[in-house]
């Protein structure tokens, strides 16, 4: 089974924790971050994840790119981000498909939910991202604790002695 998540980009900014007070600030650092975010999701999950935002600042040219491995989509003019994600929702679905949708705007929960999508509300989106950082950052301090001082055994003494010789310390 192939899983895809939605997300509606300018419903998780304006919900989640870290993301709203970036967005009061610096507008595209909040949108950057919610794409290195879902970056990480997508690197743990698996899953193919796809972020639409409502056209900003822009002709009403639709505009695709791929950023960190995470799709990103900014609508045309006259179409909002929750008309694309309907819209996708219906033409990604499949056999071996699992359509995801997050957002917190129950209109749209529901319409997803009728092309036979999941809903995830801001806040669960944001549980489980939270979650999957913390894991990431507790392997990183594993790696970290884990990996030898060099190829040879040495007692911690006598390393942090030989690095104190290294840095003309001694």
């Amino acid at each position: 089974m192939k899983n895809i998540l939605l997300v509606d980009g300018y419903n998780m900014i304006g919900a989640w924790k870290e993301l709203r007070p970036l967005r009061d600030h610096h507008f595209e650092d909040s949108r950057d971050r919610l794409v290195e975010l879902m970056a990480e999701y997508k690197a743990v999950k698996g899953w193919r994840v796809i972020i639409v935002f409502d056209a900003h600042l822009s002709q009403g040219v639709e505009q695709l790119y791929l950023q960190s491995d995470v799709e990103v989509i900014y609508t045309r003019k006259n179409e909002t981000a929750d008309e694309r994600i309907e819209k996708l929702s219906s033409e990604l679905r499949g056999r071996r498909i699992q359509i995801h949708v997050a957002t917190s705007d129950m209109t749209e929960q529901n319409v997803v939910f009728g092309n036979g999508a999941l809903r995830i509300s801001a806040r669960e989106l944001e549980i489980e991202v939270q979650i999957i950082q913390s894991k990431i950052s507790q392997k990183v301090k594993h790696t970290q604790h884990e990996k030898p001082f060099g190829r040879i055994h040495v007692r911690e003494d006598i390393a942090l002695e030989l690095e104190k010789m290294r840095r003309g310390l001694k």
